[in-house]
Order: C-alpha cells, then sequence, then structure tokens
C-alpha cells in the first residue's frame, strides 16, 4: 500500500507551504474581499470560518484533491453502510444509527440495527417519564432527584460535558453528578452531597468488567446499604448501561434497568445511546432528542454536501494542512461559553484516542504524524493561562474558537465583552504585530530609542498563527448535537486521509494489564511486603518507597 505521503497529491502540498512560508496571513487578506466568503460554511445550526488559515485557493483544491486521494468519500460511504471499518477489531462503526430519523435505516452484517435503537430509546423515554413522574421512587417512598453516574472515559466525558452545556435547561429541583476516577476521594465527595433515599446511580460499563468503574460502583453500593438501604432495595437505586445480563443481575440491578448498547458503538460516540441516559435525566427527554436531532441534521450535511462545502470535512483537511504542512504539533478548543468548559477534555478523548497511531490501517509505521495533541480551556480564561504561548511561543499551535452569538444567560454586556475577545484574539493570532508597527507604538509614547531598542523584540508578535471560528445563535441541545457530530465527523475523515484506524485505542491496554499484575504488590496500610523485584529497577524502587510509606502510615 502506497502512503498518502508519497501521493503527488501531497507533495502538491507540500510545495504550498514551501511557497507560503514567507507570505503573512495579513498579506492574503488585503486585496481579497471574497476571502471570507469563500472560506466558510453553514450547516446544521453552525457557521465555521476558517479563512484566518494560511490557505489560497490553490492549497484548498490540493487539499480536495487529497481527499479524494485518500477515498474519503468511499469511506464515508462505507461507514454510513454498516462496513466494518473497525478492521482491528472486525467492527462497523454506527454511532449515526443512534440518532436516525425513525424512517431511516442502517444495517451491519445483514443485521437492521435500527428497530433495536428505537427500541432503546423508547424504553429509556419511559424511564425518564417515571422518573421525573415520581412513579420510580426510592425505597423509602421519596422521588429519585439526584442521579450518579458511574463510568470512564466515553461512559463519562460525554455525558458529563454534555449536562454541563445544557446547564440552562436543567430541570427544576433535579442533580446530577458523576464519577469516573479510581481515587477513591472522588466518590467520596459525591457521596457526602447525596440522600440514598432520593439518589439513583447509573452503573455504566459495557462489560461490567472496568476496574474503574466497577470498584466505584461496589464502594457506591456498600456505602448505600451502610446508610438504610437494603439488598432488596438495591433495584430501586441501581440501573445498568451494559451488555453483561449476568453480571448486573449479581450486582442486584434489575435487569427491566438494564440499557443496553451495542459493540458497534464506540465508547468515546455513545453519548446519543443509553450512555446519554444522564443526560436526558437532567434534561428531560425531549431536550435528549432535540440532541440527538441536532446531530442528525450535521450527519445529513456530512452525507451528501460535495467535498468543498463540506463542514467536518474542510475543518478535517484544514486540521492535515496545520498539522503535516504549517507544523502545528498541538491544537487548542477555545469555547467562548462557560457553559463548554468540559468540551476540550471531552474533544481530548474523541480526537487523541482515535487518531494518536503511529500504525496505519494496513499495519506499517506511517510515513507521516498523525493526531496533535489537544487542549483548551473556556475564554477568557485561557487568554489568562496560555494564550501567551499560542502568541509568541515557539511552537505553532493551531485553534479553534467556538462562541454562541447570543447567550442563554444574558448578564449587562458580559456577553459582548466576551464576543469581543473572541473575535480580538483570532485577528491577533493571525494579523501578529510587526517590529516596524512596535517601534511605531512605542515611539507615539514617546519612549527613547534606547527604550525603544529594548522593548520591541519582546512586543512583536509574529502572526499567522491559524484558527478556525465556529458560531451559532445560542447554545441549544440541537446546535450541541449538531456541535458534536461534526467533531466526529472530522476526526472520521482525518484519519481517513492519514490512513489509520480512528475506531481501535488499543494504546490503553498495556497500562490496564501491568496495572493489574502490580495491584498484589501495593501493600495496604500499615502491612508489610516482600521487596518488589519483577519490574526494572525504578518500578520496583517505587513500589517498595510506596510500601514504606505506608507501613508507617497505618
Amino acid at each position: 500500500m502506497t502512503g498518502i505521503s508519497s501521493t503527488p497529491q501531497w507533495k502538491a502540498l507540500e510545495a504550498d507551504a514551501a511557497k507560503l512560508t514567507r507570505v503573512p496571513m495579513r498579506d492574503l487578506f488585503e486585496g481579497d474581499a471574497g476571502r471570507f466568503g469563500r472560506y466558510s460554511i453553514e450547516a446544521a445550526g453552525l457557521f465555521l470560518d476558517y479563512s484566518k488559515n494560511k490557505l489560497t485557493d490553490e492549497v484548498v483544491d490540493h487539499l480536495l484533491a487529497l481527499a479524494v486521494a485518500a477515498d474519503v468519500e468511499g469511506r464515508r460511504a462505507a461507514m454510513f453502510a454498516g462496513e466494518a471499518i473497525n478492521a482491528t477489531e472486525d467492527r462497523a462503526v454506527l454511532h449515526v444509527a443512534l440518532r436516525a430519523a425513525a424512517t431511516d435505516a442502517y444495517s451491519t452484517a445483514g443485521e437492521d440495527v435500527s428497530a433495536a435503537v428505537r427500541a432503546e430509546l423508547k424504553k429509556m423515554k419511559g424511564f425518564c417519564g417515571r422518573i421525573h413522574q415520581g412513579v420510580f421512587k426510592g425505597y423509602s417512598g421519596k422521588a429519585l432527584d439526584t442521579v450518579v453516574n458511574i463510568g470512564i472515559g466515553g461512559s463519562d466525558l460525554g455525558p458529563q460535558m454534555a449536562v454541563a452545556a445544557l446547564q440552562p435547561f436543567w430541570l427544576g429541583g433535579r442533580r446530577t453528578f458523576f464519577v469516573s476516577n479510581v481515587d477513591g476521594q472522588h466518590l467520596a465527595a459525591v457521596l457526602d452531597e447525596v440522600d440514598p433515599e432520593r439518589t439513583l446511580f447509573i452503573i455504566a460499563s459495557k462489560t461490567f468488567t472496568t476496574q474503574e468503574t466497577m470498584t466505584n460502583a461496589k464502594s457506591a453500593r456498600a456505602w448505600f446499604l451502610e446508610n438504610g438501604g437494603g439488598e432488596g432495595d438495591i433495584a430501586k437505586h441501581f440501573v445498568a448501561l451494559s451488555t453483561n445480563t449476568e453480571a448486573v443481575a449479581a450486582f442486584g440491578i434489575d435487569k427491566e434497568n438494564m440499557f443496553q448498547f451495542w459493540n458497534w458503538v464506540g465508547g468515546r460516540y455513545s453519548l446519543w445511546s443509553a450512555i446519554g441516559l444522564s443526560i436526558a435525566l437532567q434534561v428531560g427527554f425531549h431536550n435528549f432528542e432535540k440532541l440527538l436531532a441536532g446531530a442528525r441534521r450535521m450527519d445529513e450535511h456530512f452525507k451528501t454536501a460535495p467535498l468543498a462545502q463540506n463542514m467536518p470535512v474542510m475543518l478535517a483537511l484544514i486540521c492535515v494542512w496545520n498539522r503535516n504542512f504549517i507544523g502545528a504539533s498541538a491544537h487548542a478548543i477555545l469555547p467562548y461559553d462557560q457553559h463548554l468548559a468540559r468540551l476540550p477534555a471531552y474533544l481530548q478523548q474523541a480526537d487523541m484516542e482515535s487518531n494518536g497511531k503511529r500504525v496505519g490501517a494496513d499495519g506499517s509505521v506511517v510515513a507521516h504524524a498523525t493526531g496533535p495533541v489537544l487542549f483548551g480551556e473556556p475564554g477568557t480564561n485561557g487568554q489568562h493561562a496560555f494564550y501567551q504561548l499560542l502568541h509568541q511561543g515557539t511552537d505553532i499551535v493551531s485553534a479553534d474558537f467556538i462562541a454562541p452569538a447570543i447567550s442563554q444567560r444574558a448578564l449587562g454586556d458580559h456577553h459582548e465583552k466576551l464576543l469581543s475577545n473572541f473575535l480580538a484574539q483570532t485577528e491577533a493570532l493571525m494579523r501578529g504585530k510587526t517590529e516596524a508597527e512596535v517601534r511605531d507604538e512605542l515611539s507615539r509614547e514617546s519612549k527613547t530609542n534606547a527604550e525603544i531598542n529594548a522593548l520591541a523584540p519582546h512586543k512583536v508578535f509574529p502572526g499567522d498563527r491559524p484558527t478556525n471560528s465556529i458560531l451559532m445563535e445560542r447554545l441549544e441541545p440541537e446546535t450541541l448535537g449538531g456541535l458534536i457530530a461534526l467533531y466526529e465527523h472530522k476526526i472520521f475523515v482525518e484519519g481517513v486521509v492519514w490512513g489509520i484506524n480512528s475506531f481501535d485505542q488499543w494504546g490503553v491496554e498495556l497500562g490496564k494489564v501491568l496495572a493489574r499484575e502490580i495491584l498484589p504488590e501495593i501493600a495496604a496500610a500499615g502491612e508489610e511486603k516482600p521487596q518488589a523485584k519483577a519490574h526494572d529497577a525504578s518500578t520496583n524502587g517505587l513500589i517498595n518507597k510506596i510500601n514504606a510509606i505506608r507501613r508507617k502510615g497505618g
């Protein structure tokens, strides 16, 4: 198999990048009144402006040619057709089926999955209705108005992000907590906040064997039994999002309160499934359906729009351009809406677990860079934290700026000031400030020549920092659904171009295996353990040091 970086299309982009090296981005804007119009797309309630990237029409043409060479359209069709495009696990990738319209039909391996999806959604809706109407009560007869979602990875980050993002839509009197870390302090802090008589625990684990999740689940179960609940009450306060009926029943959960999802749903793509039960319970099932509908609009756009007018495709191609040809090894997610505070963490998993691969789908080591490092914070917090590096650091960091034009919670002129920062930062990153401009500015401040010479180098901004701007009218369930689906499809297209499988995650396995081996070697508090000898000198030394501290501290 010929790697994508050996193709003529890739070589053409390398030549483009070399030609643009000495062309400031501000020059690309001057004299080109149509740049913004040509390099923007509107779809599914979102508006994307990608004009503040070092692009020309020739570059865009070559990027589209690269997408054709990588067979993006063919791989897209294969995904929607339910083919097993996750080849290393022999699985289809059909999260789009989770938010399909009632008339849509999706199948894989000859099996129609649409009916099963609709049945599970109906079951979720009925359960939410019983909880919200107070029909499904706790052991003491009190309504269950508090949810503790216990999961990790995709079973935690997605629902947690969505619940936070949709805070203006929360149902009155309801609370939702999320526990993921096996660090007992995480669970203990949440249990301090909840009433066992009014709390519903959601245990989210497909296999019902995930170490972190089941450790937390068993501790929550023990806490419940120690604080008024009986064994027979477990079924009233615990539900499972799983496929392991036997293990769920052994835990004490009624199988009628077990919600399933399927092996063609990856964890980081699963918030649309039963994994989203915590979302539906907090914002109402009608708003959960709107979330699905927004994603479905983006699915339709991605499936049908020509490549050049396709928002996920173009966003992905811009990422490839910046990563492989402009030299951006990191990418920032910068939402200018406090409710999207967990979006960077969610996309960290979605992107880095998907495209953090060094081996192509054909098993060979790739000859080009793949997924960038993702990080981010809400604006304007990030501006007072890491934007210094974005503006004047030695590395190029690309960024997505995301903002609603209208706030869900207007307060004075707060949102206008927020938006002014949103706009100013992308302009500053693109334009920069030349030494001549700095010197002129300092001169107008009546600085001496010596002062100007000393200060000028520190106040120069190189500019040419690539950014995308994503706008929406308001952050609502529909627009959030479209935004998440946009990034899902972007990640997929990037993986297709880079020739990797975006849907497995073998990189998370080795640490898990070693942790299981090391666990018996960690001493309980006050316990004496023999000296560790089975590992390298560093790991043995650390185990022995930990055990010595725990023996004394017990």
